[in-house]
């Protein structure tokens, strides 16, 4: 089955196709990201309009990359949720449209499906059951996932997601927008010795988390700092990116080890844009190394929302024989109510 798959839930525009005997055969992805740094975060109608202009040209650079035609497709899948609307209903219209005209059943996929089961477009993956690291901009969670469709939410954060907490901190510290990404990088260069930043809900009995408190953390420090020294110079300002990025990384490194021990698995997945973060990484393979666990990631062109893992997600609710799906968005939808297949 050749499934070709779109995403327009924010500011990406991501297509693909992937086949269910022979993997992932093509994938384009168009960021929005120099169009939004103008206005410091994403305008929903500017998103909307770009994804219009965006995914007929990347389907049809996708269909020449793999060398095939409209007419060998099985099926479409799109994001139907959650997401900003306007961006949503562009990917429900080229697919309903695309599926109409071609006579082949259409899926709406959960963005939070498609990351969680991305790992497993990556050689070696995982196998189920296992616990999920979900780390984004727009969602922090833990679950187990017992197979398609079997998800049970062990613990999310409180208020700001990971990514969200990186990006206004990098805001705080005067980077550009969107200056999550940024920051990682300049906390590669900092020292982990001068500053120490709280580590929130760290010795919680629950798995819950909680960004915000950190972020203000910083904001009282970058007070502080400028206070005594005036401008924050370039060498403090990588100092405060390795202790924001030091706390992060620990609450999250010692939340999954918590909710693999409390589940009694033994695989761990990590996925969403902050998966990609090398702090994070390594933190997580040397904790799951020393207690003989694994962790699995998608590959780093797939941590970022992307056509790819909601043509797999879509390819794997159709092998199951899930019903196809209608034209319609859900800007809010819980990932706990999806149908098992």
């Amino acid at each position: 089955m050749l499934v070709l798959g779109i995403e327009t839930s924010c500011d990406e525009t991501g297509v693909a196709l992937y086949d269910t005997e022979a993997g992932l055969l093509a994938h384009q992805l168009h960021t929005q990201m120099a169009m939004h740094a103008r206005y410091g975060g994403v305008v929903p109608e500017l998103a909307s309009r770009d994804h219009i202009r965006r995914a007929i040209p990347l389907m049809e650079a996708c269909l020449a990359e793999a060398g095939r035609t409209l007419k060998d497709l099985d099926a479409v899948a799109y994001t139907r949720g959650p997401g900003l609307g306007g961006a949503l209903l562009v990917g429900a219209s080229v697919a309903n449209a695309l599926a109409f005209g071609l006579g082949i059943p259409v899926v709406g996929v959960h963005h939070l499906e498609g990351h969680l089961l991305s790992p497993l477009l990556a050689d070696p993956k995982p196998d189920f059951p296992f616990v999920a690291l979900l780390v984004s901009g727009g969602h922090t969670q833990l679950m187990a996932v017992h197979g398609i469709g079997q998800y049970e939410i062990l613990g999310e954060t409180l208020d700001d997601a990971a990514g969200e907490a990186f990006d206004k901190t990098a805001k705080l510290l005067g980077l550009p927008y969107p200056g999550g990404p940024m920051l990682s990088r300049l906390a590669e260069e900092g020292d982990p010795r001068r500053f120490t930043l709280p580590r929130p809900m760290l010795h919680a009995d629950s798995l819950d988390m909680s960004f915000s408190g950190l972020k203000t953390a910083v904001l009282t420090l970058v007070t502080q700092t400028q206070a005594t020294l005036g401008e924050i110079d370039e060498t403090t300002r990588k100092d405060i990116c390795r202790a924001f990025q030091e706390a992060i990384v620990e609450v999250l490194v010692t939340k999954s080890l918590k909710a693999l021990g409390q589940t009694g698995m033994k695989r761990l997945v990590v996925a969403g844009g902050v998966g990609a973060n090398k702090q994070l990484r390594a933190g997580l393979d040397t904790a799951a190394a020393r207690r003989g666990l694994e962790v699995f990631y998608p590959p780093l062109s797939l941590c970022t929302d992307n056509g790819a893992m909601i043509a797999y997600a879509g390819a794997m609710r159709l092998s199951q024989r899930s019903p196809a799906g209608s034209f319609g968005v859900a800007p809010r939808w819980d990932l706990t109510t999806l149908p098992r297949p």
